[in-house]
């Protein structure tokens, strides 16, 4: 009797056991439909994946027919106006980025005021201190030689390298009239290939008004050196009016040809239809530039300055351009092409960090005399 008694909680033990047991078979049962929602849980973050990447996939291929569609959309890829770097800037002062520079506005047409930044030539520092505006315009009479300066479509004539270059210039002798295009920086109106034209014929005749014999120098920068080859062809045509030299700094041939090879467009090249959806569509938002057919026709001497490591429109242009240019040339020596190493690092915007860009001009202007 007394073992059994003993025994009898050695039984409740085992069927505690087996309770125990059971317990945790119905715990696991209990977890086991949970597996179907992790599985769930997978599937629909997988499928939400696939509806991103189907959504990118139609945004990618609807872009080129919306912009063939609405063509005026790819003047909002190349005239930058709004990326308006540096950021904060009071373009009435002048100084606070260049020595003896003054600030002035001209109207090229009804509506459309334009900004310049004009520095005098260094050696005239002095002589400015305390002058107002009518002394600046006679000091473009001085013969000092006098650069209109057509930068690139982003950015304002406060960015970095263009102060820079107005900088390296004025010390050098030169003056530098800044230009900033309608719909740039403190200029109004909208930007546009002809409207650009129209404000350089302005500032051209409002210079050769006022500067004697003084040399007049276009010097163009990017999209700028389809400006300034524009202007020098209309000027021509209009009144047979030779502009002195041109230097064209990181030319391209066309616009339409420098699109085809900038790397925005890098994901479109193989795209079916690139040519017809992009780059002819260039021609029906009113942007052509074409250098390669002003230069033809062109007696100004050229200089073409590029170098060799411009990631954004290839030595290839300039190299091309030059030999329009040449081949079309009278005087063979009045265009001359200067690659820059690639060694130097100055790429698509820091030629004006060339420590001798000034030298170069001027034994470039000597040897065309």
């Amino acid at each position: 009797m007394k073992r059994r008694a003993q025994e009898a909680p050695s039984g409740a033990q085992g069927k505690g056991i087996a309770a125990s047991s059971n317990l945790g078979q119905a715990a696991s049962a209990a977890r086991a439909p949970r597996q179907p929602a992790g599985g769930l849980l997978n599937w629909f973050q997988a499928s939400k994946i696939k509806t991103l990447i189907l959504n990118v996939f139609i945004l990618y291929a609807s872009i080129p027919f919306i912009i063939r569609m609405f063509p005026s959309l790819l003047q909002k890829f190349v005239f930058l106006n709004f990326l308006v770097f540096p950021f904060g800037v009071d373009f009435q002062k002048p100084e606070v980025y260049l020595n003896h520079t003054r600030n002035f506005y001209l109207t090229s047409e009804p509506g459309i005021t334009i900004g310049i930044w004009h520095s005098l030539p260094d050696n005239m520092r002095e002589e400015a201190e305390g002058k107002g505006p009518s002394w600046y315009e006679e000091a473009l009479a001085d013969d000092n030689p006098i650069i209109i300066y057509l930068h690139g479509n982003g950015g304002t004539r406060a960015a970095s390298h263009r102060v820079r270059f107005a900088k390296a210039m004025s010390d050098s002798g030169f003056h530098v009239l800044a230009v900033d295009y309608r719909g740039y920086a403190d200029s109004t109106g909208h930007p546009s290939e002809n409207g650009f034209t129209t404000d350089i014929l302005f500032v051209y005749d409002w210079v050769k008004a006022r500067s004697r014999n003084s040399t007049v120098i276009f010097w163009g920068h990017s999209m700028g050196t389809g400006i300034a080859t524009n202007t020098a062809r209309r000027l021509k045509e209009k009144d047979g009016t030779i502009v002195d030299a041109l230097v064209l700094e990181a030319p391209y041939t066309n616009i339409r040809d420098a699109a085809a090879t900038i790397p925005v467009t890098k994901i479109y090249r193989k795209f079916p239809g690139f040519d017809y959806l992009i780059l002819d569509t260039m021609a029906l938002a009113g942007m052509i530039f074409p250098n390669d057919k002003n230069v033809q026709v062109l007696s100004s001497p050229i200089l073409i300055i590029h170098s060799e490591d411009d990631a954004i429109i290839p030595i290839q242009h300039g190299r091309k351009l030059f030999e329009i240019a040449y081949n079309a040339s009278e005087k063979k020596e009045n265009v001359v092409f200067i690659p820059l190493p690639s060694a130097m690092g100055l790429g698509h915007d820091y030629i004006s960090f060339h420590p001798d860009l000034a030298g170069i001009l001027k034994n470039f202007l000597q040897s065309v005399k």
